[in-house]
């Protein structure tokens, strides 16, 4: 496996989709390092479909699971059944037993199933009738969540924000590229015959996927950018250290799960733009995304319209960089 491959992953799923190449850069870095992704975007910005391309691209399979308030833990993770000829109960696997998973509007589903989901995305693993079958060598949860419809949705708790290595905001496209859309795309509806777009081949297997991910543990991470991260992170927690109005923004910090999961994203990163080191750039370009979801902004935050963005983005001018 080569960084060469992943390269013409992304260009083959930008086929499908005009623009968002953050979105498909964060995807393939998560299928690198094996984090799961929250997407957080108004309906209509090819979320599914980026997903999608990123799972046909790579021969993995695809289950998409619309979260519902009615949904309960056995939809997802399956159930044993009872088969009458055999006098025996039988398991029936549930979507979850997919390679890449999209959990559409992860934040409609109940708390029970957001629990479900929660030993999936950590131990690999689902519990059925007191029964753990181990999930697919390559699994991957991309969930997606709408930023301002609130009303009949479950807020996600912190520790299964904790478990996604990045949570993405998906912005609207430029004017240029929705004029793309319109010249490329027509209205379902009035177009009968209309064909769902080809993905092409195939371009890589669970194995290149695998094979690729041991790569990028190998890619060099100096020490004192090692040391910056865990300097960046920290300041997440301690502030004040740093810059005082920060700290006045900021009611937590990040865990050490988020040191990690910079650390491994940056490699991926350096990986997919075809290093073996990992460059400042790498980790500056990151953090936001892999702490966002893992900071919590103070009341006075809130109230003054500071976001999680602002914070990162302060923070990130006053941690000296090596």
């Amino acid at each position: 496996m080569t960084p060469q491959d992943f390269t013409t992953l992304s260009a083959q799923i930008h086929q499908r989709i005009i623009g968002q190449a953050t979105l498909v850069e964060r995807l393939i870095v998560g299928l690198l390092t094996g984090g799961h992704l929250l997407l957080e975007g108004m309906p209509g910005l090819a979320k599914t479909t980026a997903v999608r391309a990123l799972a046909q691209g790579t021969a993995l399979q695809f289950q998409r699971i619309q979260f519902t308030p009615d949904l309960i833990p056995g939809d997802i993770t399956g159930s044993d059944i009872f088969v009458p000829h055999s006098g025996n109960f039988q398991f029936v696997a549930g979507p979850i037993f997919g390679e890449v998973i999209l959990a559409d509007e992860i934040n409609r589903a109940p708390p029970k199933v957001q629990s479900a989901l929660l030993e999936a995305m950590q131990e690999h693993q689902v519990t059925v009738g007191g029964t753990t079958r181990a999930l697919p060598d390559v699994f991957l949860v991309i969930a997606t969540q709408n930023p301002i419809e609130q009303e009949g949705t479950y807020p996600l708790p912190e520790a299964q924000l904790d478990r996604f290595l990045m949570k993405v905001s998906i912005d609207y496209p430029s004017p240029d590229e929705e004029m793309e859309i319109l010249r490329r795309e027509s209205w379902p509806a009035l177009d009968a015959s209309r064909e769902e777009p080809s993905a092409g081949a195939a371009l890589l297997t669970a194995a290149n996927v695998l094979e690729a991910r041991r790569q990028v543990v190998e890619v060099y991470l100096d020490e004192m950018l090692s040391r910056y991260i865990v300097t960046l992170v920290g300041a997440t927690r301690e502030p004040e250290r740093f810059d005082d109005e920060a700290a006045e923004w900021l009611a937590r910090g990040a865990s050490p799960r988020a040191s990690l999961a910079l650390a491994i994203a940056a490699r991926a990163r350096a990986y997919l733009l075809g290093r073996d080191f990992v460059e400042p750039g790498d980790i500056t370009a990151l953090a936001g995304d892999v702490l966002n979801h893992r900071i919590a902004p103070s009341f006075a935050a809130r109230s003054d319209g500071i976001t999680e963005a602002q914070i990162i983005t302060r923070l990130l001018d006053k941690v000296p960089i090596p």
